[in-house]
Order: structure tokens, then C-alpha cells, then sequence
């Protein structure tokens, strides 16, 4: 049978609880018609891009399948017609990741740099230039501008930047 990865997003308003419901249902259907879900990851209420149907946010629950196309079809169909569905996405994939999917993986790494301390080794604010050393120091080894006149950086008046000179 075809292996597919289904992601279906629902909407910010309805509870974790009512997803997971989702969930079953969906998994019900595909089972019912032959295949199965080997893993189901529950991703949790992340920001959209973009407004869909004037929600800012969603629940993004995965579906790794292992189901006849029908099966995928029919769920799709379900998907269409439930108001709590906002979007889904179905892939075909040659095989199914094993594991933790990728957003869980960043999760898992979230979490581990928030109980280091969030900015880890690298100080406030990185090579930014906010204490943490970086790429430009204290920027003094920048280059002087050229319209500059003196160390303290005061620009000269217009009239006394000389002309370019013609060679």
C-alpha cells in the first residue's frame, strides 16, 4: 500500500480534547477502509503565516498512513466538510520517517536551550554587537567614512568636500 503524510490544521477556538477526537475519527475512517496510521504526532497551537478563515492560529496534528488511496480520499471528503478543519495536506512519501518528525525534533531543541538559559554560549544578542564580541568589535575597525573630517565623526559643511578631480 502507498505511504502518505497527512497534516491537517483546526481551528485556534476548539480544545486539545476535540483535536484529539478529530484525530480518532479520522484514524476510524482510514482503518475502516483498510489501512492504518502508524504515528500520530500532535504539534500543538502555532502562529499562521497568514489568516485562514480569520484565524491567526491552529492546532497542526500529523498522520504518518499506510492506507489504500481511497482511504485518504474519504478522509479528505470528512476534512472538506468539518468546520473545525481549516486545511490539509496530504503527501505521498516513499517511506515513512521513523521517530519524531522534524517539529518535534524543534521542540525537543526549544526546550533544551530554554533550560540552558536561552542564549547559551554566545552571550546577549550573539555577534550583534550587544557585549557578546561579534564580527565588528567595539566597531572601531570599520573604515573611516569618507565625508568625515576629524576622530570625533563631525561631517564637514557641503563646500569643503572637495570636488572630484578629472584624470
Amino acid at each position: 500500500m502507498p505511504l502518505y503524510e497527512h497534516v491537517y490544521l483546526a481551528r485556534q477556538d476548539v480544545s486539545a480534547q476535540q483535536v484529539e477526537d478529530l484525530t480518532k475519527q479520522f484514524t476510524t475512517v482510514i482503518e475502516g477502509l483498510g489501512g492504518k496510521v502508524t504515528k500520530n504526532e500532535y504539534w500543538g497551537v502555532k502562529s499562521l503565516n497568514f489568516r485562514i478563515k480569520k484565524n491567526r492560529k491552529a492546532h497542526f496534528t500529523l498522520l504518518n498512513v499506510d492506507a489504500p488511496p481511497a482511504a485518504l480520499t474519504e478522509v479528505e471528503r470528512q476534512e472538506r466538510i468539518n468546520e473545525d478543519v481549516l486545511r490539509y495536506l496530504t503527501v505521498r512519501v516513499e517511506e515513512l520517517e521513523e521517530g519524531p518528525s522534524a517539529m518535534m525534533r524543534k521542540v525537543d531543541r526549544d526546550r533544551e536551550r530554554d533550560e540552558r538559559g536561552g542564549f547559551g554560549d554566545r552571550g546577549f544578542g550573539g555577534d550583534r554587537g550587544f557585549g557578546g564580541g561579534g564580527r565588528f568589535g567595539d566597531r572601531g575597525d570599520r573604515p573611516p567614512r569618507r565625508d568625515r573630517d576629524d576622530d570625533r565623526g563631525e561631517r564637514r559643511p557641503r563646500d569643503e568636500v572637495p570636488a572630484p578631480t578629472e584624470e
